[in-house]
């Protein structure tokens, strides 16, 4: 027989193209995967994957499936989100994607926020790129996600929080450190530091920067932003940061300068994101409403004045 939970993992598997992953993921063992991807099969006549010792790939028929599977699923999701118009919100649970250059500078604050307006608040939170995150939610895999905006995605809801200037990290000893402010002959040095590949932040910098050439950068394959600061401090050159991100530290490094940019200054857009056909107007207006009273001190001037109001009942 044919179950939500063979599509689940199907999915899974499907994502992590391993199945000791998957299995983990899912919090079963390796064999129990096995045995509901080989029920799934079985019923369907089809075989979908391919197994070798790297992992898994899906044959043509299991990338097919996939399609319908996730359609499937996603449609449940929604069925769900429905289903809790007459529970208090945010107890779902309430699956919630974050980006990495913001899950680590707004979660310690926003998650005893969301306490404080709902007590019984059940979030279920992941942190990963946003291709991911934007994959799993229109999967209904997850049921918000916070990254930056806008999306070009006709099925989604989005939903703009607060702005985030972007500034300019020096090291205190270094040439850039007497200039007063940052400026666009800077961004133009062979010293400029991103995140690798594949990060949003990478790809928002980049279009401050479009006259840098980005196959002429150095590749550290940093994955996060505290990684290019302690790069910038060891001497090794200049990065570009949120202010999300300078707000959020503990102690300011003394061998590193922020420089802000005069205005206009630079900078992104975060905002939530959920699904068009997803019934979660409450469920977002908390979170808005809590990440509009978490922001530090000296961003709350940037959060939207509408960012809760605004949002349908």
């Amino acid at each position: 027989m044919l179950t939500l939970r063979n599509l689940r993992y199907f999915q899974a598997l499907a994502r992590h193209e391993h199945f000791g992953r998957a299995a983990e993921a899912c919090s079963i063992t390796q064999p129990a995967l096995s045995m509901q991807i080989r029920e799934l099969e079985a019923h369907l006549g089809e075989k979908l994957v391919e197994r070798s010792r790297e992992g898994v790939r899906l044959t043509e028929t299991g990338r097919e499936t996939l399609k319908h599977a996730e359609r499937i699923l996603s449609a449940v999701a929604d069925l769900e989100s429905q289903a809790r118009r007459s529970r208090p919100p945010l107890s779902g649970p309430f699956r919630l994607g974050v980006i990495p250059s913001v899950a680590p500078y707004l979660l310690p604050r926003l998650l005893p926020a969301v306490r404080r307006r709902v007590p019984d608040a059940r979030l279920s939170l992941r942190e990963t790129r946003t291709a991911q995150l934007v994959e799993e939610l229109m999967a209904g895999q997850l049921d918000a996600v916070i990254l930056s905006l806008p999306l070009h995605q006709p099925e989604l809801t989005q939903q703009p929080l607060f702005d985030d200037p972007f500034l300019l990290a020096v090291g205190a000893d270094s040439q850039f450190a007497e200039n007063a402010c940052a400026n666009e002959a800077m961004l133009g040095s062979d010293d400029l530091l991103l995140l690798e590949d594949g990060h949003c932040f990478r790809d928002q910098a980049l279009e401050v920067c479009r006259t840098l050439d980005a196959g002429q950068l150095r590749s550290y394959g940093a994955t996060s932003l505290s990684t290019l600061i302690q790069l910038v401090a060891n001497g090794q050159g200049i990065t570009l940061v949120p202010q999300l991100f300078v707000s959020s530290e503990a102690q300011a490094d003394p061998r590193v300068k922020m420089l802000h940019f005069p205005a206009p200054a630079p900078q992104r857009t975060i905002g939530l994101a959920w699904r068009r056909a997803a019934n979660m107007q409450r469920d977002i207006r908390e979170i808005a409403e809590a990440v509009r009273t978490s922001l530090p001190s000296e961003s709350l001037a940037l959060a939207y004045s509408s960012g809760a109001s605004s949002i349908g009942s």
